[in-house]
């Protein structure tokens, strides 16, 4: 490179890329690269051979660079769009081909793109994409774009079905599953995602005969054994049992099938009373959900942090935020996973004035990085924040002025919703350390941000890391907080549910203490318990499984 121009070596670069000599090619381009980091053929040729060594999202900068370099060439946009249809981050590549045809950008290529992103296997993608964002209004209309063009494209009717059910919409949703059914009949997702709607609304027989269908479809479906097994009472001549142990002696069960079905054997042996085994199906099927999940202790041990040094900067300007006046009050019930949120959620949302809105997402997606001060901290970005939050609360609202928002983990992010909401209301749930311990680790979350949960030890070394950052925010909120012992209100039922009532200033109801009345869709783990009456001594159910902790808990008594 030295005794070469950079013209001399873009065209050796280029004679190695056409005579397929790419690692040549590649060591010329890097070479060009140091010289001149932005130099667009350099950078979209790079991108080219990148892709070409199938790490398209290594490809991706290279593209960016190229195009930011000369916006005027069509073949860096072409390149770039293709790359991200590739990856099936089609709405991406869609708002790069509408800025491509704005910019004047044309030809045949180019309406062959287009042509592809309007297929109806696309517009199904991009379905999926607007829902992980949980954009789920423009999910539904991507799927039904789908579906205009490819009436009989089962996929599309399942995801339709998924979006639905995201909404509270079961039957809805369980229609849509019945149409994907009717066209593949052998669709096992289909059966299973219909399970779970079933369940949602409490309708377990239904739930069960759509989890047997799935394994009457494909036997050895480790997720179908494991749904089925949480909503059955195993006895000794259950034929599930021997078949799930012959399908764990396979070698070659990938590990998500072999986790799910060690989490099946713990409830069958635990059922049976082998409580050694099923404590050590358990500790294994943990052991493969935290590996695939890659999580590390540290992980959230660095995020506690953020938390902490970030927090100050919020009282300084928490005064500042503006925004319109809320129509919609959140209620934010808060604390650890399985601390009995549901319970209190169902509770809250008997009253007339109350939506129960479930486990959202928002305060976490709109706010995280303000949280942990990876986007700067100011007025403008909270109040920014607040107007996303409540725009996406409105449309959970059904009229009401109360809505719960219960996603436990929002206790990491009390400084943030003090700042950004006064006027909310915030109920912390607590229950026995050793009982939310045990929940944790015993419970496969299909959420991949509880890691911590899926080792009894990191479950212990989490729960510490909340207790400490609850002490934390009572130093500065404690008057914002309402603290709710989930024992005593199983135990001194009507005064603590009319206490509750009281501190969110709403009217009294008898209907506040039938939650198991309550007919709103239940999406989380505790969706079995909440529509029993409220009953006392949940707590206690760790305790049969003493013999077996070896003192992980006794860390919890200091």
């Amino acid at each position: 490179m030295a005794k070469l121009t950079i013209n001399q070596a873009l065209q050796q670069a280029v004679d190695a890329h056409k005579a397929g000599k790419s690692q040549d090619a590649h060591r010329l381009y890097t070479a060009i690269l140091k010289v001149q980091p932005k130099h667009p053929d350099a950078n979209h040729n790079t991108g080219l051979l990148t892709a070409g060594f199938g790490k398209i999202e290594l490809a991706l900068p290279f593209f960016k660079t190229a195009l930011d370099a000369n916006p005027r060439n069509a073949q860096f946009w072409y390149s770039y769009i293709v790359a991200l249809i590739k990856l099936e981050r089609l709405i991406d590549a869609k708002v790069l081909l509408d800025q491509a045809k704005r910019k004047g950008i044309k030809g045949a290529d180019f309406d062959q793109l287009e042509q592809r992103l309007n297929e109806a296997g696309a517009h199904n993608i991009m379905g999926i994409a607007l829902q992980k964002q949980n954009k789920l209004e423009e999910a539904i209309e991507a799927y039904n774009k789908a579906l205009s063009i490819k009436p009989d494209y089962a996929d599309a009717h399942n995801n339709m079905g998924i979006a639905l059910k995201d909404q509270g919409k079961l039957d809805e949703a369980i229609e849509a599953y019945n149409k994907a059914l009717s066209i593949k009949p052998d669709y096992v997702v289909s059966c299973i995602n219909m399970g779970i709607a079933f369940e949602d609304q409490g309708k377990l027989h239904e739930a069960i005969d759509a989890y047997n269908k799935a394994l009457s479809i494909k036997p050895d479906d480790a997720k179908s054994h494991r749904h089925l097994s949480a909503l059955t009472k195993y006895t000794l001549n259950d034929p599930q049992i021997s078949v799930v142990d012959d399908l764990l002696k396979r070698e070659n069960l990938n590990d998500s099938d072999r986790s799910h079905l060690h989490y099946t054997h713990a409830k069958m042996q635990e059922d049976l009373g082998d409580l050694s085994a099923a404590f050590d199906s358990y500790i294994a099927g943990g052991n493969i959900r935290q590996k695939l999940l890659a999580y590390e202790f540290s992980q959230d041990e660095h995020l506690f942090g953020r938390i902490k040094q970030t927090a100050p900067q919020f009282k300084d300007l928490a005064l500042n935020v503006t925004g319109g006046p809320i129509r919609h009050t959140p209620i934010f019930i808060l604390g650890m996973p399985r601390s009995g949120t549901t319970l209190v959620e169902q509770i809250v949302s008997s009253h007339s004035d109350v939506t129960g809105a479930g486990e959202l997402d928002f305060v976490s997606q709109f706010g995280g990085q303000l949280a942990t001060g990876i986007t700067a901290l100011t007025v403008e970005a909270v109040s920014v924040f607040r107007d996303r939050y409540l725009v996406e609360l409105a449309k959970m609202s059904k009229g009401q002025a109360f809505i719960t928002d219960k996603m436990p983990q929002n206790f990491r992010y009390i400084a943030l919703i003090c700042a950004a909401f006064p006027e909310a209301k915030i109920v912390h749930v607590q229950r026995s350390a050793e009982a939310i311990c045990w929940s944790n680790f015993k419970h496969y979350f299909t959420s991949k941000g509880l890691g911590y949960s899926y080792s009894l030890l990191d479950t212990v070394r989490y729960y510490g890391l909340y207790k400490e950052l609850m002490h934390f925010w009572y130093k500065s909120y404690n008057d914002q907080i309402y603290n709710l012992d989930y024992d005593k209100l199983t135990e001194d039922q009507e005064p603590e549910t009319r206490r509750l009532i009281e501190y969110l200033e709403l009217n009294w109801q008898d209907t506040c203490l039938a939650p198991q009345k309550n007919k709103r869709s239940v999406k989380t783990a505790s969706q079995q318990q909440v529509r029993r009456k409220v009953y006392k001594g949940s707590s206690q159910v760790w305790r049969k499984y003493e013999s077996c902790l070896n003192g992980a808990f006794d860390e919890l008594k200091t």
